[in-house]
Formats: C-alpha cells, structure tokens, sequence
C-alpha cells in the first residue's frame, strides 16, 4: 500500500458508518452490508478488499488441503479487509490460530458472510473480525476456497476486489472503489452537515430548528 492510499485511508476512516450510508443513499448507491456482526476487534477499521469465496458442503465433500486457510490468512494486511462469501453456511471458515496469524501480518480486519470460531481467541489477539454467526463447526472438508480476487456477495452486497470497506459500532458499509471519490465527497458534505447541527443543538436550538437552519430535514408548517 502507497502513501496515496494510506492517506486516503486515513480520510475514509474519519468517517462513520452512519454517514457513509446517508451519502450512498444520497447517490442511490447500495452498500450497507445486513446480518453481519462483529466478533472481535474494537474501534473504526476502513480498508481495500481482498475477496474470496468458499464452497460450503457436508462434511467430506471435499479435501482437508481444499479449505486452504492459509492462503485467506496470506491475503490479508494492512489496509486489507479480507471479504469472505461462505454463502452464509455455519461453517467455521476462521478459527483462533488463523486469526492470530493474520493480526501478526498486521491485517485490518476479517468480514466472513459465513461463521467464525474461538470467538475468546479472536478477542484475544486483537483482530477486528466480523461474521454472519458462531459455530465451533470446522471447515475442514466441508469448505473448498474458490480462487481469490473475484466479486463475492456480502450480507447482500456485491463486493469487488479493491472496494473500500469500513466496519464500526453501527455496522458495515462497501463502497465501489470506481465511485470513491464521488462518494467520499458526498460523505464529507454529509458530515459537515450533521456538524452544523449538533452546533446549534449544543447551543440550546431545538432539533427541529437546528435541522431547518442546516438544511437537514425541512421545518414543518
């Protein structure tokens, strides 16, 4: 990652979940992610997307070595969120020693449209990580990895390699990397906007006041 990037990062990263989503609607853009829960991790994470999908079956479906965890944990880094689309199976795609050895490669975070499991040992290692749900169910021979790189479906939303994804308190957002800049500058009006509000109800306006004189929602007759 350049410092351009980082940079970039850093901007999209001021930037909460909440007006993220108001700007994508500002542009009738889809992007917030549904029924996907963080796990572990604490703060805002915002990074570029590493996609991968996983094949869900039943147990010996598939070969131990087709589970291939070690390249999800290879593609992961900084300024890399890696984005899994396990079509929602409860299968464990991510465990505590995979979890540890992507926080040691300095990975931004983990979204998993799937399970996870040692949600303790996740907690442990600091890793951000979010999934559809918990199991202590293996993905061994249930899971086959599909080649990386290539679009997947999140919580309902298509992500593309190279998307911006950012994960707080409130949620997940995906952002076409294509539209970025036109989406951060929507963002960032939306921001100062909520700002000038918050301004005049701290200075004793009532809501509905401070939302007309910002433009935020109209006053009412």
């Amino acid at each position: 990652m350049n410092e351009e990037e980082k940079a970039l990062l850093a901007r999209c990263g001021a930037i909460a979940t909440s007006t993220w989503s108001d700007a994508l609607d500002t542009l009738g853009i889809a992007g917030v992610v549904q029924g996907i829960e963080r796990r572990a991790g604490q703060g805002r994470i915002a990074g570029f997307a590493a996609t991968a999908r996983q094949v869900p079956g039943q147990l010996g479906d598939f070969d131990r070595a087709e589970f291939a965890v070690g390249r999800l944990v290879a593609a992961t880094g900084p300024g890399r969120i890696l984005a899994i689309d396990a079509s929602g199976a409860p299968i464990s795609t991510f465990g505590g020693i995979a979890s540890l050895a992507a926080s040691l490669r300095g990975a931004t975070g983990v979204i998993i449209d799937g399970a996870c499991r040692d949600v303790d040992e996740i907690q442990a290692c600091g890793l951000w990580l979010a999934s559809r749900c918990v199991t202590p169910l293996t993905g061994k021979k249930r899971l086959r990895l599909m080649p990386l790189g290539r679009p997947v479906t999140i919580g309902g939303i298509p992500v593309h390699e190279g998307d911006l994804i950012v994960g707080d308190d409130s949620g997940l957002v995906v952002v076409p990397r294509a539209r970025l800049q036109e989406v951060l500058a929507a963002a960032q009006e939306a921001l100062k906007v909520d700002e000038e509000v918050e301004r005049g109800v701290r200075a004793g306006m009532t809501f509905s006041d401070a939302a007309a004189a910002a433009n935020y929602i109209p006053a009412q007759a």
